[in-house]
């Protein structure tokens, strides 16, 4: 898949010289898991802690020493306990809560092995692009649907 110069990956070191030193920073790879039906994986957070009851795309932070890539193949098997190719890179982003600083390298993947559990979430759902909008993410999460739907032609 070719992205569309729009979507042209920002380097992280850009990102950085905005940080803002009161407010936590965390580097975190994100997947979005396509299956063989051209369906995306999303996952409901647990009720309990940040942006609980959201749904997301799943992924999670890079530990020293590891790519992203990396970090993602880790956190979908430590989160879903499956086995994923990390494809392509599709956007990243800077974003700022009022508690925290994100930024979100998110990747294509294609799911290979295991049946998706929720292992550190409340749910798992296969959906097709248009039934995303269905779903309440957090406000970050809109510019990874925005990439999805422009690559795909879909409008929003």
């Amino acid at each position: 898949m070719l992205l569309p110069a729009s979507l042209s990956p920002t380097p992280l070191s850009s990102t950085m010289s905005q940080t803002n030193p009161s407010v936590p920073h965390k580097i975190i790879g994100v997947a979005v898991i396509w299956n063989e039906q051209e369906q995306i994986l999303i996952d409901r957070r647990r009720p309990q802690g940040t942006m609980g009851g959201l749904w997301e795309f799943p992924g999670g932070k890079i530990e020293p020493g590891e790519t992203i890539e990396e970090c993602i193949q880790r956190e979908i098997y430590e989160e879903l306990g499956i086995v994923i190719e990390v494809g392509k890179h599709l956007i990243t982003i800077d974003h700022t809560y009022t508690h925290l600083r994100v930024t979100l390298t998110v990747h294509h993947c294609r799911h290979v092995t295991g049946i998706p559990q929720p292992l550190e979430c409340d749910e798992i759902r296969w959906v097709s692009l248009e039934e995303l909008e269905q779903f309440a993410f957090p406000q970050a999460n809109s510019q990874i649907i925005a990439a999805l739907r422009g690559e795909w032609g879909v409008e929003g």
